[in-house]
């Protein structure tokens, strides 16, 4: 869910400004997972320029704070939300704490990095939501460690609807700054796509396992 369509158009004009995001329709990527792809997301380049970090920080603390006030904890998830999780907690002062995907082979084989009592509030921070499977692994974890999860907060999501039954299985809030179709808006307002572009973006969040560029 989007807060504020403001904030939203401007995440995006950001992200689209530093390469953060890259939209290429005619040239696709291809992710890990084999699909084609003409969008690459990669918010881990927002933390080498302090303004923009500056920026979602902020909005994602206060809006935080406007949701659910201020948590005991925030968790970030590794390893992609780390950086801006630990941005976050330090503009609201509270303690920060991460979680892994796996609990590490050796030493104390922690599964969260950080002290988390049970009981404590925590609004866990992503950078990216794609199906929302490894963010909601990290909901997991810390609801083993008996944390009260109250919501998740994310720079960007794709939309996809399996994300959004993900989170609607697990009873859990998903909000982000920005989102794709707010990201199609702004790309397009600022002529970064054509009309044309922007209907075969739209047609890939449809259907990305069986999307084809030359549709």
């Amino acid at each position: 869910m989007i807060l504020k369509k403001e904030t939203a158009k401007k995440t995006a004009e950001l992200l689209l400004q530093i390469n953060a995001i890259k939209l290429q329709p005619q040239n696709p990527f291809t992710w890990a997972s084999g699909w084609k792809s003409p969008i690459y997301c990669d918010n881990r380049i927002t933390l080498s320029y302090p303004q923009i970090r500056n920026y979602l920080r902020e909005n994602i603390a206060q809006q935080i704070e406007h949701l659910y006030g201020k948590p005991d904890v925030i968790a970030g998830v590794a390893t992609g939300a780390i950086g801006i999780g630990m941005l976050v907690a330090d503009y609201l002062n509270v303690p920060f704490v991460y979680v892994r995907p796996e609990a590490k082979k050796h030493g104390r084989q922690n599964k969260i990095e950080g002290k988390l009592d049970s009981g404590q509030s925590v609004v866990v921070v992503e950078d990216l939501i794609s199906t929302g499977k490894s963010s909601l692994m990290a909901v997991d974890a810390l609801k083993e460690a008996e944390a009260n999860v109250k919501g998740m907060l994310a720079i960007f999501t794709y939309g996809f609807d399996i994300a959004l039954e993900n989170f609607k299985a697990y009873n859990l809030d998903l909000y982000t700054l920005s989102d794709y179709e707010h990201l199609l808006e702004q790309a397009l307002d600022t002529r970064y796509i054509s009309e044309k572009e922007k209907h075969t973006l739209q047609s890939w969040r449809l259907s990305p396992g069986t999307w084809n560029a030359d549709l």
